[in-house]
């Protein structure tokens, strides 16, 4: 299957992209489902049918989806405390009838994800139209599967299981049930859904569409978010320059806004596939509209984002870990190493990844920025690879 994956700076009309790009790929006979995570039924507006909490069916070969976060919380909770009762009963905790549950900050967020996932792993489907929340809340999102299960492996090991023949006699010695068992299990299965989760997001089948309107603040957007994307390995399929103007603007205050979108678009060509979608002069709605915005069609599959490392030991005595970073700025980028993990700041984002293999053994010998790429120089560690010191 493939995702394509849409998002943008609020109000810049991603989710009638959404739609539009939907009904265009069902019209060229692709089984398709649009996904939103809009609380709204704005998806329903632009495509003249409402949607709800189960795939709606909207024309042939399309369906719609809006995830009920809500109902999904419950139904997890009310899981989590028949798994936790023994539990629960000893410390005296009054169960929470599902009427009363409502969700936690967070909850929404990994509701949509695993909605994503099951989407992604159906077989109904040859292609996902995500229509995901506003930048920067769609980073934010596209981060946490991977942010979780880095802070389940840190706080539970799955190695540490390795003494679970003890806990019986733990138990009996304290006279209280131990929990761990269930607790790791619950652990290992929040990690294989959200392993799911990120697969889906980094399959070389997934890519992003951006949509901005031309103008300065457009541009700001969009050049954040790419660096974002870029952090992430996530691939940019094509900006869509939405609510573009045509060319022939009487107003003189039509006229100024229209040398601005085309600055804009002419900088963004020069980085981008851009693809203008006109201004209709109203808010498109229902079917006819969302065909006169002429979004373009999903394209195949492209070879995904590499961070491969160069051999580089005869010449210079290191290994090179090339990250491709449009945008960067070096004064803004940020290297700590820990362990076997970098830890990389590149403007307002982070992210924690693991060192490749032949990199573990080595020590950082520098970095610099060129070309919109970091290029990472690693030296080998003598003591871990003896090779090197002879």
């Amino acid at each position: 299957m493939r995702t394509i994956l849409i998002t943008g700076p609020g109000g810049s009309g991603r989710t009638t992209v959404a739609a539009a790009t939907a009904l265009e790929a069902a019209r060229e006979g692709h089984r398709t489902l649009l996904l939103s995570a809009d609380r709204t039924d704005t998806p329903g507006t632009a495509l003249g049918t409402a949607t709800g909490p189960v795939p709606t069916e909207v024309t042939e070969h399309l369906s719609a989806w809006r995830p009920d976060a809500a109902e999904r919380f419950r139904q997890d909770l009310t899981a989590f405390q028949t798994r936790a009762a023994n539990v629960l009963d000893l410390l005296g905790a009054a169960r929470l009838d599902a009427e009363e549950v409502t969700p936690l900050p967070g909850a929404e967020e990994l509701s949509f994800l695993r909605a994503l996932r099951d989407a992604a792993l159906s077989e109904r489907y040859d292609l996902l139209v995500v229509d995901l929340p506003p930048l920067p809340q769609a980073l934010a999102l596209l981060a946490l599967p991977e942010e979780l299960r880095r802070y389940l492996r840190r706080l539970l090991p799955p190695e540490r299981q390795a003494a679970r023949a003890l806990r019986p006699v733990l138990g009996r010695l304290a006279g209280v049930p131990m929990p761990a068992d269930w607790l790791y299990e619950t652990a290992a299965r929040w990690d294989v859904e959200l392993a799911a989760v990120e697969a889906v997001l980094t399959d070389r089948n997934t890519a992003v569409r951006l949509v901005a309107e031309p103008g300065p603040a457009g541009a700001d957007a969009v050049r954040a978010a790419t660096l974002g994307l870029a952090l992430r390995a996530l691939r940019t399929e094509s900006l869509i320059a939405n609510r573009a103007l045509p060319e022939t603007a009487p107003d003189s205050w039509l006229s100024s806004l229209l040398a601005q979108q085309r600055k804009t678009l002419a900088d963004w060509r020069e980085s981008y596939d851009v693809h203008p979608v006109p201004h209709l002069g109203r808010d498109p709605h229902g079917p006819d509209d969302l065909t006169a915005l002429a979004v373009p069609g999903v394209n195949p599959a492209t070879t995904p984002v590499g961070w491969p490392v160069t051999d580089r030991l005869a010449e210079d005595g290191v290994l090179v870990w090339h990250l491709p970073l449009p945008g960067a700025i070096r004064d803004e980028l940020d290297l700590i190493r820990r362990g076997d993990e970098l830890l990389i700041t590149a403007g307002p984002f982070r992210r924690i990844v693991a060192l490749p293999s032949a990199l573990r053994r080595c020590t950082v010998a520098g970095a610099g920025l060129r070309d919109g790429e970091l290029r990472i120089r690693f030296a080998p560690d003598p003591d871990l690879w003896p090779a090197a010191g002879r």
